[in-house]
């Protein structure tokens, strides 16, 4: 895991000579030459600020972003899994999100096979991709190219015994981004969005998702869904429905950290310092 302190050691490389050079590898104008080769992976926890830093980055950088998150896949899901609004996308093109129907099949494979399409296709239109996300799994069978059986791959489960063994050589060029947040931060964060998403527009999204739908499929028991509505069927006071939603968020980053943590590729940064970095780096 690189942290801040070895952010020289990771950014230069040893000359013919000796010598400390910058480590180019192609980056250096290749945004402006149309020879793209970089692709930028912002990744951190579940409410660590993701979306807003990559979004000016995006701004900034002429990047479109890929969406590594296996939630905001679903169509109709949007409140309940913090899927941007079109007012805070700012224009920037998003893929990745509203691909399949809840409960419909999709497998990493699949994210795999459309992410490295989308990635060629910003690419030959000279612009930066950027992965953002928080599904380690999607990451790691992206950069470290996991190859799967069967012409859509095997389900998620049945490869999630892979270990950090697996995690050795990146197969291309990626700069990753971690953002590092402290605890006390990442639960003040978290518990801040589950009061803001427990309103009237959470509500009718239940109630439509739960119409059409039902509780039959696996994309339902997103915990925020679950509990908005025992909420509205009295199961749940309001305050009883947000902490639980609030420690399933926690558990969920916890797990998400201890998945990216044995990667040791990842730069870790704390949100701040994301965005000058990169503008520097690139």
């Amino acid at each position: 895991m690189l942290e801040d302190s070895t952010f020289e050691e990771h950014v230069f490389r040893r000359g013919k000579h000796g010598a400390t050079e910058p480590r180019n590898d192609g980056r250096e104008g290749a945004f402006r030459e149309g020879t793209i080769s970089s692709t930028l992976v912002i990744l951190g926890p579940t409410g660590s600020g993701k979306t807003g830093v990559s979004i000016e980055l995006a701004k900034a950088l002429n990047g479109e972003i890929i969406s590594a998150d296996s939630r905001a896949i679903y169509k109709g899901m949007d409140i309940g899994t913090a899927k941007p609004t079109k007012a805070e996308m700012q224009g920037i093109p998003h893929y990745g999100l509203d691909l399949v129907e809840p409960g419909e099949r999709f497998t990493v494979a699949d994210w795999k096979a459309y992410a490295e399409e989308k990635i060629a296709d910003i690419k030959a239109r000279s612009k930066l991709p950027m992965i953002v996300g928080g599904t380690g799994l999607y990451i790691d069978a992206l950069i470290y190219d996991y190859k799967f059986k069967g012409p859509t791959g095997e389900k998620i489960g049945d490869i999630e015994q892979k270990t950090c063994t697996d995690r050795t050589e990146i197969k291309g060029d990626y700069l990753i981004i971690g953002i590092k947040c402290p605890p006390e931060e990442l639960r003040e964060r978290l518990y801040k969005r589950i009061t803001q998403m427990f309103r009237p527009e959470l509500y009718d999204e239940v109630k439509i998702l739960v119409q059409k739908y039902g509780w039959d499929n696996q994309a339902m028991k997103s915990d925020i869904y679950e509990y908005a509505w025992k909420y509205l069927n009295g199961e749940l006071t309001l305050d009883e429905a947000e902490e639980k939603c609030f420690y399933e968020d926690w558990h969920l980053a916890k797990r998400q950290m201890t998945w990216f943590k044995r990667n040791q590729n990842i730069i870790w940064l704390e949100l701040e310092k994301v965005y000058p970095f990169v503008i520097n780096y690139i």
